[in-house]
């Protein structure tokens, strides 16, 4: 197999673990890279651009991310806590008043965040056209019953964060959350991540499918998904479908109008460095230039706000704001992690004791929500180069 890329002495097992995933857990194309401190010490690419294609992937190819672009979402709104220009306390209403309908006038800033907002669905879903419509979005969200009373309990949103999260930043700064993602989190990082694709950059991203990898998992148990979550995804009546299914039909997420869209819940791009990238410079600075969380604010952000049974994901889940903590349902590197993985592949996390900002992007998509094969191998054997 042939790797592209350079490691560090001592992390070694990074890469042996990242070829391991291409001979025998079916990477077709992917990345994986690693700050320690702010400074790179895994920067490793293999395979093709495109799932379908022969193209070699190259160091500054991206790819989507799905669910991993909400840790950047996050990020937006405790920046803006941090900055003094949005208070986690306040009612959502205070700065968006339609959000006050239907029995949501209590829901707080920080219950969306962890989850605990209760609009994990659309009572009417939309089309991929309209959910990349900003307006549509929100007012859909806004006008949404809960399903619970909001702060009571948590279930994953897995598509309506992005309305949530992006009619707060655009009410608060007056800009999308992309253009805000872009020029105050992207732009000083030097991190290559998008949440709307610019045109400029579409050459560089390559094709994703979904894969259902090889038959075992090497260095992996396998196991059976218990019954409850089956019949949960299997229901179509089940919060879990309702949640995954208020964009509906299922976008097309090599259609460049999905990947030029605004929808920080699912349709960030990034390469492995720049999710890296974007995680070194929450806990410190990267290449010794810029940092963008306070040690105060990964405290906010890594304290648990949300856990045990999710009302959508049918399995014990931890949330800080806006992030996974480590647990069974996302493990991470240790318990003070936080991150976000992307549905089916994509991981990014930092770990503030290690010093460890992790990036890992596949054009190879499983059926896996959370604890995907791949970057949990990669996830050991980081761990193994610390000890």
């Amino acid at each position: 197999m042939d790797v592209n890329g350079v490691v560090a002495e001592g992390f070694e097992p990074v890469r042996d673990a990242f070829v391991g995933n291409f001979e025998a857990r079916g990477d077709r194309g992917a990345a994986v890279t690693v700050y320690r401190d702010g400074h790179r010490v895994v920067d490793l690419w293999a395979g093709t651009k495109d799932v379908d294609g022969t193209a070699p992937w190259q160091r500054d190819t991206a790819q989507i991310v799905r669910s991993a672009t909400k840790g950047v979402a996050a990020a937006a709104l405790l920046l803006l806590t941090q900055r003094g220009e949005l208070d986690l306390d306040a009612p959502v209403g205070e700065y968006w008043p339609e959000y006050k309908a239907a029995g949501k006038e209590r829901t707080l800033v920080w219950q969306l965040l962890a989850h605990r907002a209760g609009v994990p669905v659309l009572d009417h879903p939309l089309t991929p056209v309209q959910a990349a419509d900003p307006v549509q979005g929100a007012a859909a969200v806004a006008a949404q019953a809960p399903v619970w009373e909001p702060g009571t309990d948590h279930g994953y949103h897995a598509q309506t964060y992005s309305w949530l999260t992006g009619e707060l930043v655009r009410r608060v700064t007056g800009r999308s959350i992309g253009e805000w993602i872009a020029d105050e989190i992207a732009g000083p990082v030097g991190a290559d991540l998008w949440v709307g694709l610019p045109a400029g950059e579409a050459a560089r991203v390559g094709r994703v499918a979904q894969s259902e990898g090889p038959a075992a998992d090497a260095g992996t148990l396998r196991v059976r998904p218990k019954r409850s979550v089956s019949e949960a995804y299997a229901n179509p009546d089940s919060l879990t479908r309702r949640a995954f299914g208020a964009i509906t039909p299922m976008p097309d997420e090599n259609d460049p109008a999905y990947r030029a869209a605004v929808l920080p819940a699912s349709n960030g791009i990034a390469t492995a460095d720049g999710l890296a990238r974007f995680y070194a410079s929450l806990i410190g600075e990267v290449d010794g230039g810029t940092r963008l969380f306070t040690p105060e604010t990964v405290e906010r952000a890594r304290t648990e706000r949300s856990s045990g049974p999710d009302r959508v994901l049918v399995v014990g889940t931890r949330f800080g704001l806006g992030y996974m903590l480590h647990g069974s349902a996302s493990p991470l590197l240790s318990e003070g992690s936080f991150g976000h993985p992307g549905r089916g592949g994509a991981l990014g996390f930092a770990d503030p004791a290690s010093g460890i900002a992790f990036g890992y992007v596949t054009n190879s998509f499983r059926k896996s929500v959370t604890a995907d094969p791949r970057a949990q191998a990669l996830v050991r054997a980081v761990r193994t180069a610390l000890s």
